[in-house]
């Protein structure tokens, strides 16, 4: 099989593949992430496939899986948090209501370039204010889009999708991806 690279520096990301494939080499993409406004999906679909373009051009023989991982509120995306003021804002937001992780995920194998957005809704139960500051003032939500990592937490009473979606790669299509490559 051909090298494999991870266009992620995200340790969840590379923890997640690792559990599928044994042998692999984490690149992240240096350029900025640029969301368009319009659609949603297209415009994540669009961030995905850039990181993932612009490490396939500098190793075109090898097969690059790239992704970016958001959460949305309604019409609000919830990126990650500027601080953790913003992190217990969009935590204290998400308190007893739904909402949407979006993961664009794109693949490219030589000619071959696979792009699609997974969602996944997820419940908060309601949350205390003493609950929100502990989690913030341990710097867990400061690196992570919605202000949280499903993995950290027992904030979520209800999920409607994948778990590793919300986690920041869908493995269920990863997996389909890779045993069409063999």
């Amino acid at each position: 099989m051909k090298p494999f690279i991870l266009a992620s520096q995200s340790p969840r990301r590379k923890e997640l593949l690792g559990k599928v494939l044994s042998e692999f080499e984490c690149i992240p993409a240096k350029g900025d992430e640029v969301f368009e406004t319009g659609p949603i999906d297209p415009a994540l679909k669009k961030v995905a496939a850039a990181k993932g373009r612009e490490v396939f051009a500098t190793y075109p023989d090898a097969i690059v899986l790239s992704a970016d991982t958001i959460v949305v509120d309604g019409d609000q995306i919830l990126g990650k948090p500027k601080d953790k003021a913003d992190a217990s804002k969009t935590l204290h937001q998400l308190s007893g209501r739904w909402h949407e992780v979006k993961t664009g995920v794109a693949l490219f194998d030589g000619d071959t370039a696979r792009q699609e957005v997974v969602t996944t809704r997820v419940h908060f139960r309601n949350l205390s204010d003493e609950e929100i500051e502990t989690y913030v003032q341990s710097g867990g939500p400061l690196d992570k889009a919605g202000s949280y990592g499903i993995q950290d937490v027992d904030f979520v009473d209800q999920i409607d999708g994948s778990f590793s979606n919300v986690v920041g790669l869908p493995m269920e299509l990863v997996e389909n991806w890779l045993e069409d490559l063999q």
